[in-house]
C-alpha cells in the first residue's frame, strides 16, 4: 500500500468551508502532501488524514536515539581496564 500524502495515496479531508480548506491546501503544500479537499458546509470536518500525518511526523521527531553497543573486545565502560566480554558482560 502506498504512503499516505503521496500522489497514489492523497490525503482526504472534509471542511466546512473555503478559507479552512485554503489553511488545509497551504499546510499540505508546506510539507509537500498530496491532498483532496472537499467543502461541505452541512457536514461535520474530518481532518483525520492530515492529523495522522502530522502526529507521525511529531512522532518521527521525538523517536529516542540508542547509545552505540559496546563490542566485546571494547574497553569495559565500567572504567576497570578489562575487555567488556571478561568484565561486565557476565
Amino acid at each position: 500500500m502506498a504512503k499516505l500524502g503521496t500522489s497514489k495515496r492523497p490525503a482526504v479531508v472534509r471542511v466546512q468551508s473555503v478559507s479552512r480548506a485554503e489553511e488545509i491546501v497551504s499546510l499540505c503544500d508546506e510539507h509537500g502532501w498530496q491532498v483532496i479537499v472537499g467543502v461541505e458546509p452541512g457536514e461535520p470536518e474530518d481532518r483525520s488524514d492530515i492529523e495522522r500525518l502530522l502526529g507521525a511526523r511529531a512522532a518521527a521527531a521525538q523517536t529516542p536515539r540508542r547509545e552505540p553497543k559496546v563490542g566485546r573486545n571494547a574497553p569495559c565502560p565500567c572504567g576497570s581496564g578489562r575487555k567488556f566480554k571478561n568484565c561486565c558482560n557476565t
